[in-house]
């Protein structure tokens, strides 16, 4: 096989049906797969699926993800109505760069999924993409799980989905990209570029550096001090989980909100030093309040609305130290069709309840779950 050329024609189509809308997504991963699964076999869309790398060409087609895939990025693009760069952020300016280059097709509207925009619309603004529109996106949706194995046309639903038009954006293109994202059933909001990295950097950016060098922190305890770490369960655990998070990605994140997180953290630092203060002075009331006050704005968050941190679904059980008890558990949930995402033993021995830490991806799962353990009289608590 050359490299660059198309090693796949198409594998799928719409019988008697001539498709209207050609949609081509460049890295067909999590999330660039699960838009590709909501938009194949609807009618008059034909889904392209681009990599460089002709072993994910293929993949792409075994797991049916796309009706056609290549390794050509003109053949990608040719033709297509709509192109979705789902690369990662570190790559949409190579990626908008090279797009520039070819012959796009008039009113072809490029879109990307990056958590970060304003560098991305400022950059694809500096550019002359042929007759083509480019209409920043960022769908606040993930999983734990990645690759596009772990792709399902169910991620989006009833999570956000951003849109960052300029103000210079045709209002007929907003209106396309906006009807095609209908398939997701995603909440579809449109702001400002800037003010997207504003509150994103605030919810997501800087709680995963806050993880991060928390855990370093203690890292750094436990050189000298085993203990650090095998205490630093349930809780620790659960509050600094995002720390485990691809440090690539996050690196090309970061940096690509580097001015707004600069801000974020002086505000982090003023926030830490008024705790200082409350502790130096011995003010127990001031503490009360910012507990009080954090717990009233926390409480108000929506309950069951996806966002940019993946929601922690689990439980625990208490179980007895018994031969088979593990593979019981994991056997009712499988014949309940109750999907269980990670079974984790904390303890278990003589003499002490063993405890299950069971993860779920949906928060249905982990309600029916319960319901079913603890009419099998098992110990279920949270």
């Amino acid at each position: 096989m050359i490299e660059g050329k198309a090693v796949h024609e198409k594998s799928q189509s719409i019988p008697n049906e001539k498709p209207s809308l050609r949609i081509a997504i460049f890295g067909v991963g999590l999330i660039g797969g699960s838009l590709a699964l909501c938009w194949k076999g609807k009618p008059g869309l034909t889904v392209v699926g681009h990599s460089v790398n002709a072993a994910s060409v293929d993949k792409y087609l075994a797991l049916g993800v796309v009706d056609e895939a290549t390794t050509s990025m003109e053949e990608a693009a040719a033709g297509a109505d709509v192109i979705v760069l789902c690369v990662p952020v570190g790559m949409l300016d190579d990626y908008l760069q090279r797009l520039s280059e070819l012959p796009l097709k008039p009113g072809c509207i490029i879109t990307d999924v990056g958590s970060t925009k304003a560098s991305v619309v400022n950059y694809a603004e500096s550019l002359k993409l042929s007759g083509a529109v480019f209409i920043g996106g960022h769908p606040m949706a993930g999983s734990e799980r990645s690759g596009v194995e772990a792709a399902t046309p169910d991620l989006y639903e009833n999570a956000f989905y951003v849109l960052t038009p300029s103000k210079g954006t045709p209002p007929e293109a907003i209106e396309r990209l906006e009807e095609l994202l209908r398939w997701t059933r995603a909440n579809i909001v449109k702001i400002e570029a800037g003010l997207h990295d504003d509150i994103v950097g605030a919810i997501s950016h800087l709680p995963h550096i806050i993880a991060v060098a928390l855990v370093n922190q203690i890292a750094g305890y436990n050189e000298s001090n085993d203990l650090y770490r095998r205490l630093a369960a349930g809780g620790f655990r659960d509050i600094t989980r995002i720390a485990s998070s691809d440090p690539y990605i996050w690196r090309d994140i970061l940096l690509g909100n580097r001015d707004v997180l600069l801000k974020l953290l002086a505000d982090w630092r003023g926030e830490i030093a008024a705790f200082e203060r409350l502790l130096e002075e011995r003010e127990g009331a001031g503490i009360v309040e910012r507990f009080s006050d954090a717990g009233r704005f926390r409480d108000n968050l929506p309950e069951r609305r996806k966002g940019m941190i993946t929601s922690l679904h689990e439980c625990y059980v208490d179980v007895p130290d018994q031969p088979g008890i593990v593979g019981r558990i994991a056997t009712e949930l499988g014949q309940a069709r109750i999907n269980l995402s990670n079974l984790h033993i904390i303890e278990s021995r003589e003499d002490v309840p063993g405890v299950l830490r069971l993860s779920f991806r949906h928060g249905e799962d982990l309600e029916r779950a319960v319901e079913l353990l603890r009419a099998l009289q098992y110990s279920v608590y949270f």
